[in-house]
């Protein structure tokens, strides 16, 4: 029960490089704009008002995937839009330059 507090107000700390290293997607939910003028190595780029729409690209729902974008506010959205839609391993990861310092 205490995991299950700790982790819905997010006092647990997630190992995002471990993720990564097994496997988990990086999908960064910033506009094209943005993402071109920088990002994670190898990360997706479905800017969060397009999610909805390309879901499909994101087949299993099973897979890890973590959401960032510039600060923290859009990957937050894009994780519950992943969670409504049936993905069952979503991390907010926050601003992509934090996230890739933390991978």
């Amino acid at each position: 029960m205490l995991d299950t507090i700790n982790q819905l107000f997010g006092f647990t700390k997630t190992d995002y490089a471990d993720l990564v290293k097994k496997g988990a997607i990086i999908l960064d939910v910033r506009s094209k704009g943005e993402y071109s003028s920088g990002h994670i190595k190898g990360s997706i780029n479905i800017p969060v008002d397009q999610l909805q729409n390309n879901l499909g690209k994101l087949k299993d729902k099973n897979k890890t995937i973590i959401t960032c974008c510039a600060s923290g506010m859009r990957s937050g959205s894009a994780k519950t839009i992943l969670l409504n839609n049936g993905y069952t391993d979503v991390h907010n990861g926050g601003g992509w330059g934090s996230l890739n310092g933390k991978i």
